[in-house]
């Protein structure tokens, strides 16, 4: 688990708009200072030395969160299987 960033403001599409530290992948889960779920990480936007996330919210009230911090845990990796010879 790693500090993605603070949250910024909403955006009008309802996604939480964070100002990135640490860089997540796509699909990566968020959670808060709690380890309470907040979403997924939508997308990664903006120039390379200081970009921006959008996180897909699942809480009721996102616009209750402004100003908190968020963590990312990494979605699990899928392992391919192996094609036989």
């Amino acid at each position: 688990m790693y500090r993605i960033g603070r949250i910024l403001h909403l955006s009008n599409t309802k996604n939480i708009i964070l100002k990135a530290e640490n860089i997540p992948h796509i699909g990566d889960a968020v959670t808060d200072e709690k380890l309470k779920p907040v979403g997924t990480v939508f997308d990664v936007f903006g120039p390379t030395s200081s970009p921006y996330v959008a996180v897909k919210p699942q809480v009721n009230s996102p616009a209750q969160q402004v100003n908190q911090v968020l963590y990312s845990t990494p979605a699990k990796a899928t392992r391919t299987k192996r094609r036989r010879r």
